[in-house]
């Protein structure tokens, strides 16, 4: 893919301040067409794209949810630089699946949380459950956002999803935890602090103690 052909998309992004996140997967879907075709994408025609889109579905057996990032990226790339009108490429819409969310009860939340590596990544886990956060949210907490006032009783979220400030509960015992964890590990500038304390903890390791600990036999 030619780094102007790059460029010219991720300042397209950056502008339209996409996060970082967003940034890295419509990306990963161009450069993914290209390298399919091993031809730059602004040369390849409707039936590639269709080809590249069959290959992650039907070959690759990506999710829906992988696919349509790909797809948006996709989409995104070719609208806005390569000016291309709805009318010169298709793209399959996505089916519109509903599944009910899996709650846990509260005996297995509890075998989950006693299951976690280490108490960092228990308080991590408790903090997730205890105020209703996302990933992406949990690891962005700073100690200031810990409003443990009794008038208050909050936790800050800032630039959560949808680039929004947003304000969740924080539970007594929830603040207990964060007092027991502050005592133990001190951290700095984020509450959950990355290999690299000046960094927070990255999203892929915050899901790992979550999938390790549910491995765990109870």
């Amino acid at each position: 893919m030619k780094k102007d052909l790059k460029s010219q998309f991720l300042n397209h992004m950056t502008l339209q301040r996409f996060s970082h996140h967003t940034k890295d997967n419509y990306m990963r879907g161009i450069e993914g067409l290209a390298k399919f075709h091993q031809q730059d994408p602004d040369t390849l025609t409707n039936d590639q794209i269709q080809e590249y889109l069959c290959y992650l579905l039907e070959d690759r057996k990506l999710s829906w949810g992988t696919c349509n990032n790909y797809f948006s990226g996709i989409i995104c790339f070719y609208r806005n630089v390569c000016k291309w009108d709805e009318t010169r490429f298709q793209i399959p819409p996505r089916p519109r699946i509903k599944k009910l969310p899996m709650i846990l009860s509260v005996e297995e939340v509890k075998r989950l949380l006693a299951s976690a590596n280490n108490f960092k990544h228990q308080v991590l886990l408790s903090t997730i459950y205890s105020a209703g956060l996302r990933v992406s949210e949990v690891v962005c907490l700073k100690p200031h956002h810990i409003e443990s006032d009794p008038s208050r009783m909050m936790i800050r979220v800032e630039q959560g999803k949808g680039k929004k400030d947003r304000y969740t509960i924080l539970s007594k015992k929830l603040l207990l935890d964060l007092r027991d964890y502050w005592g133990k590990y001190s951290p700095g500038t984020w509450l959950f602090p990355g290999y690299k304390t000046d960094m927070h903890m990255c999203r892929g390791a915050a899901q790992r103690a979550f999938y390790l600990a549910k491995k765990k036999p109870a």
